[in-house]
């Protein structure tokens, strides 16, 4: 549902897309959730890294989502594509709400405005990761009516490795 250009979810919550002044916010964001799934060490993202690949360049688009008015999760996703839809769709990078705002819908928001721009765009899927061990998010998306694709296997190549193997 629309509200004066904003996207409004209910009485209390409030999904808007990103701007730069929310990069501050974001960054903080981010480093919270990297701390939540145990891997602080691995945060290498800076404000102005951030500023520059999603505002600049347009890499991902960020929703920010408020409760009464006050910034408490985002939603960072970025185009993907399906050949075998022959479509794009949206990778949901981040989905990430402050605890003490957990169970007020707020992350239900954030995933039903990303299936809105979906279904809006008339791309294929909605697609994101989450970890192994974090059964209580597992939880929440299945009763959402996300599935697990359990044949399939992220695989990942960074660091020394990317450099060693993509190197001239």
């Amino acid at each position: 549902m629309k509200q004066n250009g904003t996207d409004m979810t209910d009485n209390a919550t409030t999904i808007r897309y990103a701007t730069e002044q929310d990069v501050p916010f974001i960054k903080a964001c981010i480093h919270e959730l990297a701390v939540y799934e145990r891997s602080a060490e691995k945060d290498e993202s800076t404000e102005d890294m951030l500023r520059e690949n999603i505002f600049v360049k347009g890499f991902a688009k960020v929703l920010i989502a408020e409760y009464n008015g006050e910034k408490v999760g985002y939603a960072l996703w970025f185009n993907n594509f399906s050949t075998w839809l022959a479509r794009p769709g949206i990778y949901l990078e981040d989905l990430y709400v402050r605890p003490q705002f957990r169970h007020k819908g707020v992350g239900k928001a954030l995933l039903k405005r990303l299936a809105e721009i979906t279904v809006e765009n008339g791309w294929g899927r909605l697609e994101w990761s989450c970890l192994k061990w974090n059964t209580p998010s597992l939880d929440f998306y299945e009763s959402l009516g996300a599935n697990r694709l359990d044949e399939w296997v992220t695989l990942r190549m960074d660091g020394e490795k990317l450099k060693e193997f993509g190197g001239k």
